[in-house]
């Protein structure tokens, strides 16, 4: 057997051990148990091997090219994989890791109500890491990475009936969709300036990209700036650092394997993978050591001050990482891989034995607790250090800065939007729409000017309506249609701009319509049947309704694009058809595509997870709280009218 092909094994291996661990019944815990850890273990046994004969070959780069999965005169979309000596290194790392945080939690998980859940989530997570690792081009790195956005979120949200997890858990799921901005552009420039889809193969040949960025020294820029977006969102580098202990949310060995070893270290991933593309490049390379710089300052002094362990331990893990950025960016690239294994191991070694370090410092404080007398001397050098002492217990603000920077602007765009109900989508927008589509069909001309506005335009009310579904809350019914119109609209407009064929609507859309419908129908069913309409809380619906929550979650996944619907084929062929000088209609294409997948998991997260009990925002009806004491509504009202007569 060639070794190109044995990477096929390093793929199906976790994936033959996801599906059978879907099959195990939940009360098997012993059994769920042994599939991830013989999974894991023989995972890891076969990629020992494999190294072993790799390096009898002479460590060469290798690349499996697997399947083209549509083809057309203009447009090729491949799965391809890569192999070398930073992919050896992140693999053997991952492997061990997941293998030990396998036989961890066999025992740290006993007879948890979702001990099935947690064994399927990190064997998806092993799967998507593997996928990200191996990719050799940005399309199927793109697969890995959406997997383990998924795979986050479900572990942060392992606690699913519980206010606080559910809600971290959007947040980080919202910071990782704004990397796939930058990633989904850098994919789109890419197709325009290599005219192919490049493998990661040919970005190492350093005449040809040399050839292909002379003259195109913008694109090029532009096509670093949103990797590297990608890379600081998915290693919460500055100013994306505050998603990383919201995150801890989760069970102990998840935060291990997630949040202090494997998942945080994919940015750097990314950039050493993308390094010979930016390496003349020196613009790119002092934003990136800056930015590693900045990190590591901020992270080590919001460490120095935290009461919590965990968050300790991932700050000071996120000052690793602002170095490894450094090292990077220096072109120091074994040294950032000896320091990625060194970190991994540490910090998930520091994250297991959190639990006992908590136990211990408690014991320790009560029977040899003294306090220590501290003499503040006033001066401006005391004021300095108390200001960055309060703004580290602050966290610098962080989870405030993206929230009113980023997603601020985008709520109030969505809160303007309040007119768009069903009676204005039935009287204006899908008139509109079937307007557009019938001008499109007998071949209109129009003024160039006009023809050149018109797909922006339309890209815009794509990207309205999916705002609008961000911020509403009166009726699921109403936010789950407008993300499917959304899809609609995109389309219009990338058919207004290009030939669109209908055989790429028909990919595009086919999983949209399946996913977005059946969706719908839950919906319609929860309204006829629970009588729940609103989003303005979280419900909590999985422990009553636990199919129809996973069926959701599908349509959900289908909706946003993930790679079990066609929708995500259909994606890179709509970005495929935007100029390369049309940067206004695929901003708000790619914008519009991340969006949705933010506001369909919202209105999944607030359907069928959380806890209404456990929400401490939400108002409870003064009478609710008398009723425990003996009270109902009408004695409230009538002990009230007594007092007042």
């Amino acid at each position: 057997m060639e070794l190109s092909t044995w990477i096929q094994l390093m793929i199906g291996i976790p994936f033959i051990g996801f599906v059978l661990s879907l099959m195990v019944p939940e009360h098997r815990e012993k059994l769920l148990s042994k599939v991830a850890l013989y999974t894991t273990g023989f995972n890891l046994l076969s990629l020992l091997i494999f190294l072993v004969f790799w390096a009898i070959q002479g460590f060469h780069a290798l690349n499996l090219k697997e399947v083209v999965l549509y083809q057309n005169p203009d447009f090729v979309f491949l799965v391809d994989f890569f192999f070398d000596r930073v992919g050896a290194v992140y693999m053997v790392i991952g492997g061990m890791l997941t293998f030990l945080i396998t036989f961890y939690s066999r025992y740290y998980m006993h007879r948890e109500s979702g001990y099935k859940r947690f064994f399927n989530t990190v064997l998806f997570f092993y799967l998507g890491f593997n996928i990200t690792v191996l990719a050799g081009n940005f399309e199927t790195l793109f697969v890995g990475w959406e997997i383990l956005g998924l795979s986050s979120f479900l572990l942060v949200a392992f606690y699913r009936e519980n206010y606080l997890p559910t809600r971290n858990a959007i947040k980080v799921f919202s910071i990782y969709r704004i990397g796939d901005v930058g990633l989904i552009l850098a994919m789109w420039a890419s197709h325009h300036l290599w005219h192919e889809n490049i493998t990661f193969l040919k970005l190492n040949n350093a005449e040809l990209v040399s050839d292909f960025l002379t003259g195109h020294s913008g694109i090029g820029l532009f096509i670093a700036l949103m990797l590297l977006l990608a890379a600081a969102a998915k290693s919460a580098q500055f100013p994306f650092s505050s998603w990383l202990p919201r995150a801890m949310e989760g069970p102990t060995p998840s935060s291990a394997i997630f949040y202090g070893s494997l998942s945080v270290h994919l940015g750097v991933f990314l950039l050493m993978r993308t390094f010979p593309f930016w390496e003349h490049q020196i613009t790119v390379r002092v934003l990136i050591a800056l930015m590693g710089l900045l990190t590591a300052i901020v992270s080590t002094m919001i460490a120095r001050v935290q009461t919590s362990v965990k968050t300790q331990i991932g700050y000071a893990s996120l000052t690793q990482i602002g170095i490894m950025f450094i090292e990077v960016a220096a072109g120091l690239e074994a040294l950032a891989l000896v320091h990625f294994a060194g970190n991994a191991f540490l910090r998930t070694y520091q994250l297991l034995i959190s639990p006992s370090i908590v136990a211990y410092l408690i014991r320790e404080q009560f029977y040899g607790y003294e306090p220590v007398n501290k003499v503040f001397k006033p001066g401006f050098i005391q004021r300095v250090k108390m200001s960055f002492y309060v703004w580290s217990l602050k966290e610098w603000n962080l989870d405030r800065f993206i929230s009113q920077v980023v997603f601020g602007p985008l709520k109030k765009l969505g809160h303007r939007l309040d007119f768009i109900t069903y009676k204005s989508l039935l009287y204006y927008f899908i008139p509109s729409f079937l307007i557009g589509v019938v001008l499109l069909a007998i071949g209109y001309n129009l003024p160039t000017r006009l023809h050149q506005v018109l797909p922006a335009v339309f890209s815009f009310i794509a990207l309205l309506l999916v705002l609008k579904s961000f911020t509403e809350r009166k009726s699921a019914r109403l936010a789950w249609t407008l993300l499917l119109l959304n899809h609609f609209w995109m389309v219009l407009a990338i058919a207004e701009n290009e030939r669109f064929s209908i055989g790429e609507m028909a990919i595009y859309l086919s999983g949209v319509l399946v996913f977005g419908l059946a969706g719908l129908s839950i919906i319609n069913w929860m309204r006829k049947n629970i009588g729940q309409s609103g989003l303005y809380t979280y419900h909590g619906n999985v422990r009553r309704y636990p199919f129809i929550a996973f069926l959701f979650l599908l349509c959900t996944l289908g909706m946003m694009g993930f790679p079990i619907s066609p929708t995500f084929l259909g994606v890179d062929l709509l970005f495929s058809h935007i100029h390369e000088d049309q940067f206004f209609l695929a901003f708000f294409a790619a914008l519009a595509f991340v969006m949705e997948g933010i506001a369909a998991v919202r209105i999944f997260a607030r359907l069928f997870m959380g806890s209404k009990k456990a929400n401490p925002l939400e108002p409870v009806p003064i009478f609710k709280v008398l009723g425990g004491i003996g009270y109902s509504k009408n004695n409230f009202k009538k002990t009230i009218f007594k007092k007042n007569h």
